[in-house]
């Protein structure tokens, strides 16, 4: 049985976790387990189970077999990158092997278990994974409000804010582009004040983060 989306005393919604094994007894073992720590907790006997599954947008990561019936959990893992479906994955196998491991940690994988293995390795490699998805979100949400800050920028200013990030004085900006040097000043302002910089170093690593480069003249 999968958890309902609720959300907790502060408003936020809580993070939910993944188990993709297709033994019954297994799975329902490890659901009890997570929520007696507090997680919701959906249950999967197939990879197909939960790409059909209505995911939750809050900090996730998943349980994963490695040899699952049909698509294995490693080729698994290769579907949901190519999919872009990012989600921190803890392995766990029986029959696990040195070349399974490293191709899983290559890949991303959090931790790669193998059964039977105590609970509170279990409890910690989901921690870890959970903490690495929230950060993950943070940091997009983090540049999509640069990205949104940027495009209000007028097409003058982001033209100055990309030449003063490349290291181009305001008199050098102004021969550039044919403005004089006053004009570039205040359109450096602007662009400083739109993006909420507080310094021109701030600027410099926001230009970075967006990957802005030195116009084409």
């Amino acid at each position: 049985m999968n958890e309902q989306f609720t959300s907790n005393r502060n408003g936020n919604v809580d993070p939910f976790v993944y188990v993709v094994d297709d033994d019954t007894m297994l799975r329902e073992s490890l659901g009890s387990l997570l929520r007696s720590i507090g997680l919701k907790v959906g249950l999967f006997g197939s990879a197909a189970d939960f790409m059909a599954f209505n995911r939750p947008d809050v900090p996730s990561c998943m349980v994963l077999d490695v040899r699952l019936q049909g698509t294995s959990g490693l080729d698994f893992q290769t579907y949901l990158a190519t999919a872009n479906i990012s989600l921190p994955i803890v392995f766990m196998t029986g029959h696990g092997d040195i070349a399974m491991t490293v191709r899983a940690m290559k890949a991303g994988a959090v931790d790669f278990l193998t059964k039977p293995f105590r609970e509170q390795d279990l409890i910690d490699a989901v921690s870890l994974a959970l903490s690495r998805d929230k950060l993950r979100r943070e940091s997009e949400r983090g540049l999509e409000e640069l990205r949104s800050r940027y495009a209000n920028l007028t097409a003058r200013e982001q033209t100055v804010m990309a030449l003063a990030v490349s290291g181009l004085m305001n008199k050098q900006i102004a021969g550039e582009i044919g403005l004089s040097e006053i004009t570039v000043k205040i359109h450096r302002g602007h662009a400083m004040r739109k993006m909420n910089a507080r310094s021109f170093a701030d600027l410099v690593r926001m230009a970075e983060a967006l990957g802005i480069n030195r116009p084409a003249q």
